[in-house]
């Protein structure tokens, strides 16, 4: 397993940082920069999103010749840490869920000519975009293919598609969604993946659901589709293969919500450190107390095995390989970390952690999601019981 990092990315992500540092680290304690949902203002997030595209820092997982840098996974974990370590960097960047899946499957499974009207508009950050899978119950969840409700019926060249679906981040203010819906019956063959655009008549958003921590952009909807018309050309591969498409994109985004997370964790600790560092009780900092040192070593060694679970599974996805049991390790683990990181800063700062002068309590609300998104932890811990059940001791093998 090969984690080094090529110049060009190692150069990159030291230019992330230093952005980050300089133009938006800043702008967190501004009551100014941020909306109504605790979120980046949205002209200063546009100010900021064309300074970082004039540096190259911009759709770095998309080809060069659309726009991006073409890194593989591995570089794209060493950048994204980079960009988290802001609350408000990967959108920046344009590389924050939604957008940075769907721009990734769309590249990966789109026609030309579905790229160029579906795909390029995101990568030149002219609109946002949304994924549109879960239901309320009895629907899909965390079993889409065996409990989908939303149905797309065919009626000549055309797909009428009627359902709910609900927790669609980002779907008030996207412009483009993929939408998946039930076709069939058929075993594997359930679900057909479409894309559809905000002003298409036949489709709604019921209501921008109230959540526990703070939004993406476009936040977390409720959608009614009441007779949405889909053309077949709208169609992502062929009727049947939704499975395919929903995979595709699930695998790698998993992962880099995971090197989102692992940068604001580290961003926790950093904080946590300042504070004890200059905080003083019973005649010395509190740095230099043990207590505060078990806490800050067993919070940084759970981020380093985080980064390693992430690094790995992300060679494997370079080399062509599915890496389904590394990625929900990777998923689990680093959704656990950034919980016990938060917390343990929080800890560590005491009545200052829990105040709104850091950004801590910010981060605590957001990362409690981090166990349920793409998949709830218990789910990826039966991928990995099964993938025990089916390889005993070699679920270990080094290759």
């Amino acid at each position: 397993m090969d984690f080094t990092l090529t110049p060009e990315v190692d150069e990159t992500r030291k230019k992330i940082r230093a952005f980050v540092a300089d133009r938006i680290l800043p702008l967190e304690d501004d009551p100014a920069s941020y909306d109504d949902h605790e979120n980046i203002d949205e002209m200063l997030l546009q100010t900021l999103r064309a300074e970082a595209r004039s540096q190259g820092l911009w759709a770095l997982s998309m080809p060069v010749e659309r726009g991006g840098r073409g890194f593989n996974t591995v570089g794209m974990a060493a950048c994204y840490e980079e960009m988290n370590r802001s609350i408000f960097g990967p959108v920046v960047f344009n590389a924050a869920a939604p957008d940075d899946g769907n721009m990734f499957v769309l590249n990966r499974i789109g026609s030309e000519e579905q790229k160029d009207k579906w795909l390029q508009p995101i990568i030149d950050g002219e609109l946002r975009s949304a994924i549109v899978i879960t239901e309320p119950h009895p629907g899909a969840g965390s079993d889409p293919a065996g409990m989908m409700k939303t149905t797309a019926e065919k009626k000549g060249d055309k797909w009428i598609v009627h359902g709910r679906k609900w927790f669609i981040t980002g779907a008030d203010g996207a412009s483009h969604f993929l939408l998946a819906a039930r076709t069939s019956h058929e075993p594997r063959r359930e679900m057909t993946a479409f894309m559809f655009h905000k002003d298409q008549p036949g489709w709604r958003v019921e209501r921008r659901i109230p959540i526990m921590g703070p939004e993406e952009h476009g936040g977390h909807c409720e959608l009614v589709f009441d007779g949405l018309e889909i053309p077949d050309e709208n169609l992502l591969l062929e009727p049947g293969r939704g499975m395919k498409v929903i995979q595709t994109r699930l695998g790698t985004a998993r992962l880099t919500h995971c090197m989102r997370w692992l940068g604001l964790a580290k961003r926790a600790l950093e904080i946590a450190d300042e504070y004890v560092a200059e905080r003083e009780a019973f005649g010395s900092k509190l740095r230099d107390r043990e207590s505060v040192q078990l806490l800050q070593g067993e919070a940084a060694l759970q981020i380093q095995i985080g980064r390693l679970l992430v690094m790995n599974a992300a060679f494997r996805l370079d080399r062509g390989e599915f890496a389904k049991k590394e990625i929900s390790a990777a998923k689990v683990h680093v959704a656990d970390t950034l919980h016990k990181a938060v917390d343990t800063a929080i800890q560590l700062c005491g009545a200052k952690g829990y105040s709104k002068d850091t950004k801590l309590e910010w981060m605590y609300r957001y990362a409690r999601q981090a166990r349920l998104v793409d998949g709830a932890s218990e789910v990826h811990k039966m991928v990995l019981a099964r993938n025990f059940q089916d390889q005993g001791i070699d679920f270990w093998s080094w290759d």
